[in-house]
């Protein structure tokens, strides 16, 4: 029987191929510029995010504000801190002592939301039934829902200094809405108070 044969070729170091260290380096180098890039794309997104959370969870408990008070027949306050956060709160009976008691709104679908990151209220512009600004009582202020469906006129921002978005509440009615950007560049947020008369 005759021995079998090799089909490849034997050759000597000269026919090896690879990469030199310059070329090693060079993808080394590559890589991580993209995972940098990617890495700053990240966190911009994630910081955008928070401010949008914020927003939205503002506008959500402003409207559940509004039916709750509506349905309950109560006035709900929705009380905000300008760096720490927001909640919901009512006064009801307590059964115990027979006098009301502020009680802090805590259930499936409100609960007390706070900021994380540097999100906080940039501005807040509420105004009162007679149209003129209420004054500021440090850096905590709130917004009454009351029980006939109405509320103050309010223009809330909220951001962290580079991502913004504005909240307007209108008084007549305690409809609440969410714009993108600064309460100074939304033209829809000029005014917020309704004539019912005009139309």
């Amino acid at each position: 029987m005759p021995a079998r044969r090799s089909c490849r070729p034997v050759r000597g170091d000269a026919g090896l191929k690879g990469f030199t260290l310059v070329e090693l380096m060079l993808v080394i180098a590559v890589m991580v510029l993209l995972g940098s890039a990617g890495a700053g794309m990240y966190a911009g997104s994630y910081k955008k995010l928070l401010v949008e959370k914020a927003a939205r969870q503002f506008l959500l408990m402003a409207r559940y504000a509004k039916v709750a008070a509506v349905e309950q027949q109560q006035v709900y306050d929705l009380e905000f801190d300008k760096d720490k956060g927001f909640l919901l709160s009512t006064t009801e009976p307590n059964e115990a002592t027979g006098q009301t008691e502020k009680t802090i709104i805590r259930n499936y679908y409100c609960r007390p939301v706070e900021f994380e990151g540097d999100v906080k209220f940039e501005d807040a512009k509420i105004t009162g039934t007679t149209a003129e600004p209420l004054a500021e009582e440090g850096p905590e202020q709130k917004i009454s829902f009351l029980p006939n469906g109405t509320t103050q006129s309010v223009v809330v921002q909220i951001g962290d200094g580079k991502t913004h978005y504005t909240i307007s509440i209108v008084a007549s009615t305690a409809r609440a809405i969410l714009y993108w950007g600064p309460a100074d560049e939304v033209t829809n947020v000029k005014n917020v108070a309704v004539d019912l008369d005009a139309q």
